[in-house]
Order: structure tokens, then C-alpha cells, then sequence
């Protein structure tokens, strides 16, 4: 049976929203050692559904190993709040925090993991990773 072609739920603008949103400034401090790695856990993170307005949960896991900078943990909490009233989709929340932790503190490399708790019956994990693979 072919699959029907269903008219788009979403605006263009949903898709895009929160993405440029501004942020509270991450701030870091200077690292002392090489190779090894920071995994850091957001039990309780919360953002809002730009379609719905609904909330949205996770846990957040981001990972890094630090070159020159590492993010100073009070600007971590206080950016990730800010995503508490904002309107983003998972893929889009995922992605902007690893884009900010890189911009931040220029690792050698990076990963952001969102495990997103179910809605309508259907759980999402978000893994965006740095450097990321070209198209």
C-alpha cells in the first residue's frame, strides 16, 4: 500500500525557532592537562515544543576533551536554563549546545547526547558530535 503525501504540520519558522535565540554567555577557564575527557550530566534539562508550546524533557550528557579551554559549570546551568522557556525541537536543542560548547571552548573534540522522554508514546535520543562529517 503506497504511502499518502500529508500536508505539512509545521511552519517554517517552527523549524527554525530557537536556533539564534540569545543565550547567556558560556564562560571558561584555562585548562592545565591534556587528553582526557569531561562528561558532564543534565539530569533535568527542559525546553518547550515550538509547535505544540508543550514542555519537553531530557538528559543531557555532554562530553568533551578539552584543548586550551574547559566551560565553567555555573554559565553552563544558567545557559541551559534559558532553554527552559524556549522554543526548540529536540534535533535543533541537541545541535545548538554542541555548537556553543565548541564555540566556547574549541575542543578537540565534542559530543552532545539528548535522551528526550517519550511523548505520545515515542522516546527520542539526539546525538550531535565535533568535528562533524562534511556532506
Amino acid at each position: 500500500m503506497p504511502v499518502r503525501k500529508t500536508a505539512r504540520r509545521y511552519t517554517d519558522a517552527q523549524a527554525a525557532a530557537g536556533i539564534k535565540a540569545p543565550l547567556p554567555e558560556l564562560e571558561t577557564w584555562p585548562n592545565q592537562y591534556a587528553g582526557y575527557e569531561i562528561a558532564i550530566a543534565v539530569p533535568e534539562y527542559t525546553s518547550v515544543c515550538p509547535k505544540t508550546g508543550l514542555p519537553d524533557f531530557a538528559a543531557l550528557t555532554i562530553t568533551y576533551m578539552p584543548r586550551a579551554q574547559c566551560v565553567e559549570l555555573k554559565s553552563l546551568k544558567e545557559y541551559l536554563l534559558a532553554y527552559r522557556n524556549l522554543g526548540i525541537f529536540y534535533e535543533n536543542a541537541v545541535n545548538r549546545i554542541l555548537d556553543d560548547i565548541v564555540a566556547a571552548t574549541k575542543p578537540v573534540w565534542a559530543r552532545v547526547e539528548g535522551r528526550f522522554t517519550p511523548r505520545g508514546g515515542i522516546s527520542s535520543v539526539i546525538t550531535a558530535s565535533w568535528p562533524r562529517p562534511r556532506r
